[in-house]
């Protein structure tokens, strides 16, 4: 499926493709998008769909409403036939599966946290590349105040953007975390004005694809993998990475427009 102009999936998520920007849209702003495993099935689905549609460069996840998503729904786990513990069980395998698309995505993802990011939308924002994060937008793990323990690569992200001790807190505690402290803290990129954090989640994207789309892609794999990695395996990866991006049209581009003391245009 390509990612169209205005391509409504399901009820729940929209995407539209602006400028070679794929714009996710969460759509559930009755329960603060909030997701259930409809929901969370199409998000990963839509997610396979844009880290292999070529007319996408660059992918920005928003919230309809007031929130960014507040996390799974508790409510539609608690009353799953199966029992809470078989609604997570299957929750989480969608959930991962998104996840795990975002952070292998060999382009960039930006979450443009417009509202609450709060439980399981707190460690989706965490799984994107970068953050943008509206003035009085709020994060919170949340996961713990009800008796939950973090899931979606939550306890992954969270100790290496802000270090072991303060991930503790975050996860003991549990207190919500203002656009100010997440920024000081390293939680995201950037804060802006209320209402503006889509359009500069679209100027950052823009950004990164007017860049060379090889050299993104291999220092996210790098960086990402860095974590599990030895030394010795690691920089051979940065050699194999050097050498693929040197042979590209991207690395050619760059070499020769520095040599010529100008800026590289590189394709797109």
């Amino acid at each position: 499926m390509k990612c169209g102009e205005e391509d409504k999936v399901a009820n729940y998520i929209e995407i539209t493709n602006k400028d070679t920007v794929g714009i996710v849209r969460i759509n559930r702003p009755q329960t603060f998008n909030a997701f259930d495993l409809e929901l969370m099935s199409v998000l990963a689905t839509t997610m396979v769909t844009l880290a292999s549609d070529d007319s996408v460069r660059a992918v920005v996840i928003t919230g309809e409403g007031k929130a960014f998503c507040a996390g799974g729904d508790l409510k539609w786990a608690a009353t799953f036939p199966r029992g809470a513990a078989a609604a997570f069980h299957e929750l989480s395998a969608r959930y991962h599966q998104a996840v795990q698309e975002i952070r292998r995505m060999p382009k960039p993802v930006i979450a443009a946290i417009n509202g609450i990011a709060a439980g399981g939308g707190f460690a989706l924002a965490l799984a994107c590349d970068f953050r943008v994060m509206a003035k009085s937008a709020v994060l919170q793990q949340a996961y713990t105040s009800n008796g939950l323990s973090i899931d979606g690569g939550g306890t992954f992200s969270l100790p290496r953007i802000v270090g072991l001790a303060r991930a503790l807190e975050i996860a003991a505690f549990d207190k919500p975390i203002a656009a100010e402290q997440a920024l000081a803290w390293g939680l995201v990129t950037t804060v802006v004005e209320d209402g503006q954090a889509l359009d500069e989640a679209m100027n950052m994207a823009r950004d990164l694809i007017s860049r060379s789309r090889k050299s993104f892609a291999w220092s996210k794999l790098l960086l990402t993998d860095s974590f599990d990695t030895s030394f010795e395996t690691q920089i051979e990866r940065e050699r194999a990475g050097l050498s693929d991006c040197a042979a590209s049209p991207d690395g050619t581009e760059g070499l020769k427009a520095f040599a010529e003391k100008r800026k590289p245009k590189f394709r797109r």
